[in-house]
């Protein structure tokens, strides 16, 4: 019997029909005019046969009368309580309920009308027994048109062709809601034929007409194979169980992983436009990235906080066109900053940018200022003209094999570019300074490491003196890991290899890594920069590293090929100055606590300032004068944990071991702690 009325629905509900004349969702205005109907038609049902029993005629302008209160009653509280917009919402019992309302709040009006006018007039409107027939009748009738509508649409929906078979992961509510979601939508994607459950005491067969299927890592890539199953959809509450490991299983066993930041209900943008068209929740399902698998929960950023220090203020932002640069330009904007000195001396990138931020922030007020950080003077005519209250600090060269090639290029720019930007950040008084350094500043093992190093040291430094001499520059320094997606990262590297069909190559099979979204790395540097008071380094809680074999292994089989098969992978070495381990403390760092239980503050060594700026010059000197061998060696002398690994310049460790003379070996420090 069920096949034959499905049978004849299908031919009833025509898909190419519907197509045809894009019937693809029932107008709010067209549900409400069948409610005034069904109001209507029980209202001359339910007094007709009152006619029809009691053998008597009411007069046409009575019943005129009486049938305009009632639809009147009706209308106003259906509008206000827009039952009407729900209709094909996923929970029946929200439209019961919202059905209810109306009939029960209009079915008490009329009644207070009719004790009214008994009152006023000692004669009643309209009937008590006919009102509640009719609103009981009504009621009945919408839940009967409403359970219709939803059917018709769900028999559409199913329709379709091209359709993907998927299981949705979990047996909680949200799963069930999700592939409700899934198999409701008209024209959609995907075909939820079952939800995979990870509990194996679970004893429930089936969930609201949905196949539990138990994972089980003997038979579970069976079920796909078997049942022709596309893919595996989670939600964000199963988030961490996929980072935790679990999606490892799919990905050895080729199958896809689609995942949803949230369940969405088929519904109006935000309900206020009666003609808004309903959500698809096919554009929320996307194919599962490696940023989504590394298992670290993201930073809350206290937007309060940012907004107002940074609201009104006048914002300078080196490196602008990198890709932290960049970010904090878009989230300043954001904060409404009165004006954005962006600082660069990239054409094309500063081109770009300013193409977007006219696009996406039309009312920030933009500057655009080409120059090197190394030319003071360039640097100097920004400050002068502009008079920054914020600097953010993202210049600099951060590629560890280049910098080991051109190793004075990294002290001309990390150190006396930021030296340059420092010095007339105190000049200008400038309100907040804040540097962008790296975890590859903590014992560091390559010219590019030591240099981020030596401009904290200079930075911090500065700030001691500076308070000393009653000025109010706060200087401060943010510190962290790689940052996914940025220019020459690891992962569009690997995306690049496994396009070309292999091999993607790894330095060395146990390198582990750090590693943060753009957007964190950004929230970090603002936080930072506004709860700070001057002097401190901050770090922040990375979660747990990731091994880059391991990431590179997910990486080919998120792209639905088999490592080891199908692209190989291949290792080359450690490169000049790379470390197996990076740190963001040394041994003898502390930390201390913040308000933001993510970000916490390095207990570091100071220098005094003096010494520092000796120092400083001499490595900057020797940088300027090309002398690779004198710049390194000042370097290690006033650095002494700066120690190369797979690097030329390790003959100069053994050369300083070899002198084991005071005076080489000295520290410019008075170890003190704040």
């Amino acid at each position: 019997m069920r096949h034959l009325l499905d049978k004849l629905l299908n031919r009833l509900f025509d898909l190419r029909i519907v197509r045809t004349f894009k019937i693809t969702t029932t107008p709010r205005w067209v549900i409400l005019l069948i409610d005034m109907l069904i109001v209507t038609a029980s209202f001359f049902v339910v007094e007709f046969a009152q006619m029809y029993s009691s053998r008597e005629v009411m007069a046409p302008s009575t019943l005129l009368q009486n049938w305009l209160l009632v639809l009147t009653a009706y209308f106003i509280v259906t509008y206000l309580t827009k039952s009407y917009t729900c209709v094909i919402r996923l929970s029946v019992i929200e439209d019961l309920y919202r059905t209810f309302v109306v009939v029960a709040s209009s079915t008490a009006i009329l009644l207070g009308i009719n004790l009214l006018t008994g009152l006023l007039t000692n004669h009643v409107l309209y009937s008590y027994w006919n009102i509640l027939v009719i609103s009981t009748l009504a009621f009945s009738v919408m839940m009967v048109e409403r359970l219709l509508i939803k059917y018709f649409y769900m028999r559409l929906s199913n329709m379709g062709s091209g359709r993907r078979r998927v299981l949705v992961l979990g047996t909680t509510l949200d799963s069930l809601i999700l592939a409700n979601a899934l198999k409701n939508e008209i024209d959609g994607k995907y075909n939820p034929v079952g939800l995979l459950s990870i509990k194996p005491s679970e004893s429930t067969s089936t969930v609201n007409g949905f196949k539990v299927y138990r994972f089980d890592p003997d038979n579970t890539s069976n079920i796909f194979i078997e049942h022709s199953i596309y893919a595996l959809i989670f939600d964000s509450a199963n988030q961490k169980l996929m980072q935790g490991g679990f999606a490892d299983y799919f990905l050895r066993n080729n199958i896809t992983l689609l995942s949803i930041n949230k369940v969405q209900e088929f519904e109006g943008s935000g309900g206020e436009k009666e003609e808004a068209p309903p959500t698809n929740i096919s554009t929320y399902v996307k194919e599962v990235q490696i940023e989504d698998l590394l298992g670290r929960e993201p930073i809350k950023l206290n937007n309060a906080l940012v907004n107002n220090t940074i609201r009104g203020g006048c914002v300078l932002i080196t490196g602008a066109c990198g890709s932290i640069g960049s970010e904090i330009v878009r989230q300043t904007a954001s904060y409404k900053a009165s004006r954005i000195v962006l600082v660069d001396q990239a054409e094309t990138p500063m081109h770009d940018l300013q193409l977007e931020m006219s696009k996406e922030y039309p009312d920030a007020d933009i500057v655009l200022f080409m120059g090197d950080v190394q030319n003071k003077v360039r640097m100097e005519l920004a400050f002068k003209q502009y008079h920054p209250k914020f600097v953010f600090h993202a210049a600099a060269y951060k590629h560890v094999p280049m910098m080991e090639i051109n190793p004075t290029e990294a002290i001309l720019t990390n150190v006396q570019g930021t030296k340059n930007i420092a010095d007339l950040a105190l000049k200008y008084g400038v309100y907040k300074f804040v540097m962008i350094s790296t975890d590859k500043a903590v014992n560091p093992t390559n010219v590019m490491g030591c240099s981020k190093r030596l401009a904290e040291i200079y930075c911090q430094s500065l700030f001691f003196d500076a308070t000393r001499r009653g000025l109010s520059t706060q200087f401060i320094t943010t510190r962290f890991g790689n940052v996914l997606g940025s220019n020459g990262s690891v992962i569009p590297l690997f995306r690049k290899q496994i396009a070309a069909g292999g091999p993607v190559t790894v330095t060395h099979k146990d390198i582990i890594r750090y590693f943060m979204t753009i957007p964190e790395a950004c929230s970090l540097v603002l936080e930072a920069g506004c709860m700070g008071s001057g002097g401190e380094i901050y770090i922040f809680d990375m979660g747990r590293p990731v091994r880059i074999y391991d990431l590179a292994e997910r990486m080919i089989s998120l792209a639905g090929l088999k490592p080891h098969v199908d692209i190989q992978i291949k290792e080359v070495g450690l490169r000049p100055g790379e470390k197996l381990f990076e740190e963001l403390l040394n041994d003898k760092e502390k930390t201390t606590a913040t308000i933001n239980k993510k970000i916490m503050i390095a207990k570091v060594r100071t220098y005094d300032y003096r010494d520092v700026c000796q120092h400083t010059e001499q490595i900057i000197h020797f940088a300027a004068e090309g002398d690779e061998h004198a710049m390194v060696l000042a370097m290690k002398r006033f650095v002494p944990e700066y120690k190369n690994n797979h690097s030329r310049f390790e003959a100069i460790d053994r050369e300083l071991d070899d002198a084991k003379t005071s005076t080489a070996q000295s520290t410019p420090a008075t170890e003190k702690y704040y």
